[in-house]
């Protein structure tokens, strides 16, 4: 398994604890820091955020080089799976326009499965309650973000949000894409927002709220995805 890092402070956090506990083989590129090695051997592409644009590749040309990549394994069959900026990216490398939207969703805001997302089996496990074990069609996740994307050609839209109706979609039966951030760990989120102009302490709150739960949902995802 393949990792891209577009920032070296933007790791893969909670999904690299479940691949340690799985005793799953990954490793993690930097590009900040690191070329891309030969990926022949690799069978899942994850790429993480960033606060770059995907329409940035001239400051930034390594995003060039990860939407050929997610071509590249997506033509071959390949688990692909994209986060916040990884999100965009995959939209870009499908034909889809990656573009600034109305505001930035910021901090913990719903998103709600669409027709497909309800079909979808991963996007199941992850919607049902850690706890009490029904079925939220809407739940909280964490968002940092300000861009979004048109739905790809071939794509199907899983889930939505109030501002922005490409939370997540899936193309073909392997490659996933979100806009919000699944990885983040609690030291993520405060790390991430304590210089951001937020409310930190409905940050905190929130996160105290919901975090536990939304980590349980992100497992249920894994265990799924990366089996």
């Amino acid at each position: 398994m393949l990792i891209l890092k577009n920032i070296s402070s933007e790791g893969p956090g909670t999904i690299e604890d479940h691949l340690r506990e799985e005793g799953t083989a990954y490793s993690i590129v930097d590009l900040t820091t690191e070329e891309l090695s030969p990926t022949e051997k690799a069978d899942t592409l994850v790429i993480m955020g960033g606060p770059m644009s995907v329409n940035e590749s001239d400051i930034f040309p390594y995003i060039e080089k990860e939407v050929k990549l997610v071509r590249d394994f997506i033509r071959e069959g390949k688990k692909v799976f994209g986060v916040c900026l990884g999100a965009q990216i995959m939209a870009s490398a499908l034909g889809a326009r990656v573009y600034p939207g109305s505001e930035k969703e910021v901090g913990w805001l719903d998103i709600e499965l669409q027709e497909e997302g309800v079909r979808d089996s991963l996007m199941t496990k992850m919607a049902v309650h850690p706890k009490v074990g029904d079925f939220w069609k809407r739940f909280k996740v964490f968002h940092w973000h300000g861009e979004t994307f048109d739905l790809p050609s071939g794509a199907v839209r899983l889930a939505k949000s109030a501002l922005y109706d490409n939370q997540a979609f899936r193309y073909g039966s392997n490659a996933y894409a979100f806009q919000f951030h699944i990885e983040v760990s609690k030291e993520m989120v405060y790390d991430w927002l304590k210089d951001e102009p937020v409310d930190m302490g409905s940050i905190v709150r929130d996160t105290e709220q919901y975090y536990d739960d939304y980590h349980q949902r992100a497992l249920n995802f894994y265990k799924e995805f990366f089996k």
